[in-house]
């Protein structure tokens, strides 16, 4: 059988291609989308019919095997004679960008092929493992044979929004930092909000045996009144961070006023023109400079109703509050601070009506300030402020003549001025410790039953921990401020010492709540139980006085009743409460508080029934 003209020109060998361009050796499938259908729209093309293949549902005659058998075996393609003089035309540049395109798109497909795959399968076997646990759930009724097209794309789309919130989840919460993807959440209890900041452990063995009037701080503070809170803004103690809280993050019927740009806000009263709060943040430095407890106490009444007559001022009540800090930390912040070149020649230091002269307190430098100067410097000086700063400014200087150091021996001397910081510091309103950020806030809510918005927070990385200093220098720093060493032991052993107490006292509070929360439930538990009884009771006396109406022998019965029923409920409250005493630990020995319990309790509830009756 003789082939066409046309099928016998595509057996020729093809021409040569252009030297660097590719050779086209391949079914037009292969090749770019453009080559393809140039290749199958020649009319009556034998090389687009055989690389296409026969059309569906017809197979290959007899006599297309051999040409099936030689176009395999020939050198090249009919599709690479067919593209040839495609790519002849075509620059060399542009054919090599076509080679790399092609190959992208094929690479492309594959993995989008094989994504479209695996996800069909994976949605597969999810619809069938889903469809299992239905169905061993809802019994036959969610079988998967069953399942109608609705339900299975809203069974894939509740699996597919699964997934999204698990990944979603990863992001925004990665690690097993988070406390949702922590199991043991839900069973451990809440923990205390006010743990030790230092993580030491909650429970110390105090050191000084203080009184219950010293433990118990809380003041009848009156804002509407005549009250006023004074702050005793030692430097470097975290006070600009606490006097900030003082103006900003309290509740209060009349917030303090803050412009932005200014440092000072207005505190007034309710109602007044008049500030609660004497600090840095409101009143600015009225009395100097970080004045000390001997200028506050001689200055602050006279700034604040200094242009009242004597016989018009009121009786105030001043609440002196202040911030302590460990020594040595504070002592190496005050030295990085005068590093920069803070100097406070703005302080007055008035003690006893006058500043103290040159002689008196010398200067440690002699030009404008003392920036730069090295720790070694700032130790050697012995006129240096920062040595002892906070029991200096906590105590009487006026007890010490002042500044005059040839009043008496620097022994007592010492001596007077820490036993001075030591009362004024206990009979404070308040004070905190910067190394205890939030039991401060818990004591001065307490304190003056005013509430912070905000928590306050504990950072313990500041300038004077990123300083690396030897053991030798530590020790002389102690040296140096040996008062305040002694003075921060004692002030925190008293700080920890009232945080125990008021927390006791909360608890002891709750408890006390708890309890008559749940005599009062009792109670009326009881009073409805002999309602319950009466009405029952005063059926049975109306069908008895209509059988025998006689009155004396009801009024008998009754009383009778309501004796019995008193007696039985103090009986039971007596039962009760021994039981109770039973339970608790022999350590503790509460008999007449529970003797007075049990008996106001059953008071309580015979009077109740005598009300009833």
């Amino acid at each position: 059988m003789a082939l066409p003209a046309s099928a016998v020109r595509a057996f020729e060998p093809p021409p040569q291609p252009e030297r660097g361009a590719p050779a086209c050796t391949t079914c037009p499938r292969r090749h770019s989308r453009v080559e393809a259908e140039l290749a199958a729209s020649r009319p009556g093309s034998v090389a687009a019919s055989v690389c296409a293949g026969p059309p569906r549902g017809v197979s290959h005659g007899f006599n297309s095997g051999p040409l099936l058998e030689k176009t395999r075996k020939a050198p090249s393609s009919l599709a690479g004679a067919a593209c040839a003089p495609l790519f002849a035309l075509l620059s060399r540049g542009r054919r090599r960008r076509m080679h790399v395109l092609r190959r992208r798109w094929d690479l492309g497909s594959l993995c989008r092929a094989l994504l479209t795959r695996g996800l069909a399968a994976l949605g597969h076997s999810l619809k069938h493992v889903l469809g299992a646990i239905f169905s061993k759930i809802f019994g036959p009724l969610a079988s998967v044979g069953n399942m109608d097209e609705k339900s299975n794309k809203l069974l894939l789309a509740l699996v597919m929004l699964f997934l999204f919130a698990v990944i979603v989840l990863q992001y925004v919460c990665p690690g097993t930092e988070c406390q949702l993807l922590r199991l043991h959440a839900f069973s451990s209890p809440v923990p205390d909000p006010y743990r030790s900041e230092d993580e030491s452990s909650a429970r110390f063995v105090p050191r000084y045996n203080f009184t219950r009037s010293d433990l118990l701080r809380k003041v009848d503070f009156d804002i509407k009144g005549d009250d006023l809170i004074v702050f005793l803004h030692i430097q470097k103690t975290g006070g600009t961070t606490f006097g900030r809280h003082l103006v900003r993050n309290i509740q209060l019927e009349q917030p303090c006023e803050c412009r932005v740009g200014q440092k000072k806000c207005t505190c007034h009263r309710p109602g007044k023109r008049e500030t609660w709060l004497f600090s840095r943040f409101s009143t600015g430095w009225s009395c100097g400079l970080h004045a000390d407890w001997t200028e506050l106490t001689s200055c602050v009444p006279s700034v604040v109703d200094g242009k009242r007559d004597s016989r018009l001022r009121p009786s105030r009540n001043f609440y002196y509050i202040t911030i302590l800090r460990d020594p040595v930390s504070r002592y190496l912040s005050e030295w990085r601070h005068v590093q920069r070149g803070a100097t406070w020649k703005a302080s007055l230091h008035v003690c006893d009506g006058r500043p103290p002269t040159s002689e008196e307190l010398p200067s440690c430098y002699t030009g404008d300030d003392w920036s730069g100067c090295p720790l070694k410097e700032f130790m050697d000086c012995p006129y240096n402020l920062a040595n002892n700063r906070q029991v200096r400014m906590l105590s009487d200087l006026t007890l010490v003549g002042c500044y005059n150091l040839s009043v008496m021996p620097e022994k007592q001397r010492n001596k007077v001025l820490l036993e001075s910081a030591k009362s004024n510091l206990k009979h404070m309103a308040f004070f905190g410790l910067t190394e205890f950020q939030r039991k401060t806030q818990y004591l001065f809510e307490k304190t003056f039953n005013m509430n912070f918005i905000l928590p306050f927070t504990q950072y313990n990385t500041t300038r004077a921990s990123s300083v690396e200093i030897s053991e030798e220098i530590q020790k002389r720093i102690e040296g140096l401020n040996f008062l305040d060493m002694e003075l921060y032991s004692y002030a925190k052993d008293l700080f920890l010492q009232r945080y125990q107490f008021m927390r006791q006292k909360d608890h002891q509070e709750a408890r006390r709540k708890r309890q008559e929360q749940r005599r009062f439930l009792k109670g009326r538990l009881l009073q409805t139980h002999f309602l319950s009884q009466g009405q029952g009771q005063s059926q049975n006396q109306n069908q008895n006085q209509s059988q025998n109406p006689n009155p004396n022998a009801s009024q008998n019965l009754t009383q009778n009743l309501t004796q019995n029923l008193t007696q039985n409920l103090v009986q039971n409250l007596t039962q009760s409460s021994s039981q109770k005493e039973n339970r608790e630990s022999p350590k503790h020995n509460p008999g007449k508080e529970q003797n007075d319990s049990t008996s106001n309790g059953a008071n309580d509830y015979i009077g109740s029934v005598e009300k009833w009756r």
